[in-house]
């Protein structure tokens, strides 16, 4: 399924659009926490076993993003974004009867594993296009699409809230949720299938934008063996750890920090922090990817790591004085863990060329898929550790910030460890391969 070529005259200001439809759909994901006590009450759940089909959907993600990725760059955007349609409806198509049956299995399957896979294919589906439509602005281009994502779970959160409301909390109530979620979001991402477009030809740019399309390019399989792509995997990975230990227990984490005081945080608020929080994660997608235009990638990941680590040490030390600091600080470490996510896929163009960076970024994913477990493992089980020992407040969190200091140092030593791929590595230009073939044949 090949999506048809531009037409002359094309506005490539319709392809963001259509990337957006996909994902603003997917970005459901981030909204998962509303269904967990429902959930829990209506089937007799623990919070472990309702986080599993979120856990189970973040790994499927990156696995989907990396085996999937060479597809997506075979077959085009237009397949790619209906599997997505196709996996991510079916998902919560399933996990609505598995509700309506009162079979948390058939939850677990379809929203976890097969709308998993609807995830990844769908995050990565339009990064390769926007990057070939938009050569001159790449972490613009990529921040818009990706800024869905992060912004998806800003209007998923209330409507599912109002959902739960409408319909009730029992398992009728939520399998009539997931029902409505997956025929909405089968019509919504339909019209990016419908939207989308390949560039006739290269869009004309200037200077550094046009010798980046003559520039060095590297495949897929070549770019795993390279020193750069795995350093690149440990920058994303460790700066998606900070974000996502944050992130995953925000609401509990500001209570806990300001329950000892005069001004305690009530349920209210804390909602209000996390819807806070995701607009913040929306906004660093598109506004510190669109900062790397400018200021190059690698310094735009030196902000990440090491302001990240700086904001990190000023809530361990006053995060508990000082309830605007507390704020202030979640908030710029989200606008970094959402910007990471958007910048990377031009930082890879940057070092890979264009040839195949669709493949690249999906198997790139896989430091998701692993900081996707290593972030809220790391901030529940000291948690847990230190409520046991007797701690409370501010003290249950103090251990957790000081490893994801140290975990941003490592992404910051790596990212000043990459340096231009080696032309060993590069795809033969055409006329290197046509001079290359004559002597073969001489040889032979």
């Amino acid at each position: 399924m090949s999506p048809p070529v531009a037409p002359p005259g094309w506005s490539r200001w319709l392809v963001p659009p259509a990337a957006l439809s996909v994902h603003l759909s997917i970005g459901q994901a981030y909204a998962w926490s509303v269904f967990k006590p429902p959930l829990e009450s209506a089937l007799g759940l623990s919070g472990t076993q309702s986080a599993l089909p979120f856990q189970l959907g973040i790994v499927m993600l990156g696995l989907s993003a990396a085996f999937g990725g060479t597809l997506v760059e075979r077959k085009g955007p237009r397949w790619a974004m209906t599997v997505a349609l196709v996996c991510f409806s079916s998902g919560f198509l399933l996990s609505a009867l598995g509700a309506a049956l009162e079979q948390y299995w058939l939850i677990v399957l379809g929203y976890g594993f097969v709308g998993g896979v609807g995830l990844g294919i769908g995050y990565i589906s339009p990064v390769s296009t926007l990057i070939k439509w938009f050569p001159d602005r790449p972490g613009m281009a990529t921040g818009i699409a990706i800024m869905g994502f992060g912004g998806g779970a800003l209007i998923a959160s209330p409507w599912s809230a109002q959902m739960l409301e409408s319909f009730g909390s029992d398992s009728g109530g939520i399998a009539l949720a997931f029902l409505v979620h997956g025929l909405s979001y089968a019509v919504f991402m339909l019209l990016g299938v419908l939207l989308v477009r390949v560039p006739r030809h290269a869009p004309e740019t200037r200077g550094t934008a046009r010798q980046a399309l003559t520039g060095p390019q590297v495949s897929a399989n070549q770019a795993i063996r390279t020193p750069q792509f795995w350093l690149l995997w440990i920058v994303l990975c460790m700066n998606v750890t900070a974000g996502i230990g944050i992130l995953e227990k925000a609401a509990p984490m500001i209570t806990d920090f300001f329950a000892d005081t005069s001004t305690p945080v009530s349920v209210t608020a804390a909602a209000g922090f996390v819807a806070l929080l995701s607009a913040a994660n929306m906004a660093g997608r598109i506004g510190w990817s669109s900062t790397s235009d400018l200021i190059g990638r690698k310094n735009i990941y030196r902000v990440y790591l090491g302001v990240g680590a700086l904001m990190y040490a000023l809530i361990a030390l006053f995060g508990d004085s000082s309830k605007p600091l507390f704020i202030l600080c979640a908030l710029v470490i989200l606008s970094f863990y959402g910007g990471g996510f958007a910048t990377v896929p031009a930082y890879l163009k940057d070092l890979f060329g264009t040839h195949q960076v669709g493949a690249i970024h999906g198997r790139l994913l896989t430091a998701w898929s692993t900081a996707g477990v290593l972030g809220p493992l790391i901030v529940n089980w000291i948690a847990d550790r230190q409520e046991e020992a007797g701690r409370h407040g501010a003290s249950l969190y103090g251990l957790s910030f000081v490893i994801m200091i140290g975990l941003l140092v490592v992404g910051f030593v790596a990212n000043e460890l990459v340096r231009p791929v080696h032309p060993r590595h590069h795809v033969p230009a055409p006329k290197e391969a046509a001079h290359v073939q004559p002597q073969q044949s001489e040889s032979a």
